[in-house]
């Protein structure tokens, strides 16, 4: 299998209510700390679906019902591993909000998404899922971004 490489699999979401509003969560990782949205890595043969359910439900409370793939996101890291964030969506969801010790979850007007300190690049990764054109977020080899 020489056209193989390794791989860590990932998910992030966009949760949506029927007003304009848009769940984020604060990071409190010292890696990527900032504005995003809820998500975190896929593990070993779980399905991509059941994965971004599981994790908006460990940092939310919710369960999003029907979230539909928008978009990836992919870079190489440093030990060669292809790093990719599969990006949902979610407009369906149940279950009282709460916090969790990945960071504070709340809702904002989509269109404030900018007024807040978000994490690296995640500005980004909001052009990508909230496009109906766009569906790619990678980085070169020389860490510059392309959306395509």
């Amino acid at each position: 299998m020489a056209n193989s490489e390794k791989a860590i699999i990932t998910n992030m979401c966009m949760i949506e209510d029927n007003q304009g509003n848009i769940l984020v969560q604060n990071r409190l990782s010292s890696n990527w700390p900032g504005i995003t949205f809820p998500g975190g890595k896929v593990e070993k043969a779980e399905s991509f679906v059941d994965s971004v359910v599981r994790e908006v439900f460990k940092e939310t409370g919710l369960t999003i019902h029907n979230p539909q793939i928008c978009g990836t996101k992919q870079f190489q890291t440093d030990n060669d591993e292809r790093y990719i964030v599969l990006m949902y969506k979610a407009t369906q969801f149940s279950g009282t909000l709460r916090s969790s010790n990945e960071g504070e979850v709340f809702w904002i007007n989509k269109s404030e998404l900018t007024n807040y300190k978000l994490a690296d690049d995640f500005e980004e990764m909001f052009k990508v899922m909230d496009s109906d054109s766009l569906s790619e977020f990678y980085y070169d080899d020389a860490w510059n971004i392309h959306l395509k």
